[in-house]
């Protein structure tokens, strides 16, 4: 019998797939399922032809989903598929004819120099142990560029602050080393001292409440949003901006765009470019702004 909750447990289990990743394709799998089963009651995953899921995403599109997120959902239904051939529990994979639709291409969100150096160097955060963590993680995310999901898998033996490195596990169980400066250093130091403290020792995640709980991802996002309130109005204000943040930070002052690639961990340079769209459509709005004859 195919069941979707074995999928879902091989890919945190044994792929090590973060649980944002398990719980989004479980998401698009259950509503592809609700979708072909109200359809036609006869439809199971194992008979299942590329027409039905091609409707089905148009159907997706119609009530508003944008085309990265049923991108998204062909990518889960995809890996599911896999899955289930490899597992001799289906003969054909529906997908394989069904390409995905075209998204519009997005520049990032991210916070300008003097939004940055208002949440260090003016923000003043509460003091004790919450206000130590918040701006810790908040630094972490700007001096490293690491994912929610890389963070919250830190525990205080990827931190080395001898040398100054993060050890980060990042998509796919890739690991990474991720190279800091002082003031993380500094922040680190102070912070992991503390949470010694209160955990007495250095055992579980790096990020822990003042209760000894680790933080969530619900928190961390939390967290984030309640800063950047503080110097930014854009929409967007979560982790993410500020790994974007981190990116086009490097490539204004001059890094390479290989090495930025290998900061963030990403598996094509080809991801990383659009940082390149970024910087330039900014010195483009500069340009247009301040000369007198643009």
């Amino acid at each position: 019998m195919i069941d979707v909750r074995s999928f879902l447990d091989y890919l945190a289990a044994d792929k090590g797939c973060p649980q944002t990743t398990v719980r989004t394709y479980r998401e698009s799998l259950e509503n592809l399922e609700r979708y072909f089963r109200l359809l036609d009651d006869r439809l199971a995953w194992g008979n299942l032809d590329a027409d039905v899921v091609r409707r089905w995403m148009a159907e997706r599109m119609k009530s508003g989903r944008s085309p990265r997120t049923v991108k998204r959902d062909m990518s889960a239904v995809r890996s599911f598929y896999r899955y289930l051939l490899r597992m001799q529990l289906v003969e054909k994979d529906p997908t394989q004819s069904i390409g995905n639709p075209k998204a519009a291409k997005t520049l990032p969100t991210f916070l300008k120099e003097q939004e940055i150096n208002r949440l260090f160097d003016e923000i003043v955060y509460p003091e004790g142990f919450e206000g130590l963590r918040d701006r810790t993680i908040l630094l972490t995310f700007c001096h490293t560029g690491i994912r929610r999901a890389e963070l919250l898998g830190l525990t205080p033996d990827k931190v080395h602050l001898a040398t100054g490195e993060l050890k980060v596990f990042g998509k796919r169980s890739k690991e990474r080393i991720v190279p800091f400066g002082g003031e993380l250093l500094q922040a680190l130091a102070e912070y992991v001292a503390a949470r010694r403290d209160i955990m007495g020792g250095d055992g579980g995640p790096l990020f822990v409440n003042e209760d000894g709980r680790p933080v969530n991802e619900a928190k961390v996002a939390a967290i984030v949003r309640k800063y950047l309130s503080m110097v930014t109005i854009r929409k967007k204000k979560s982790p993410h901006v500020l790994r974007h943040t981190f990116a086009t930070l490097m490539l204004n002052h001059g890094a390479d765009l290989e090495a930025v690639k290998e900061l963030l961990g990403h598996e094509s340079l080809a991801t990383t470019e659009i940082y390149t769209h970024t910087t330039f459509a900014t010195l483009k709005k500069e340009y247009e702004h301040a000369h007198p004859r643009a």
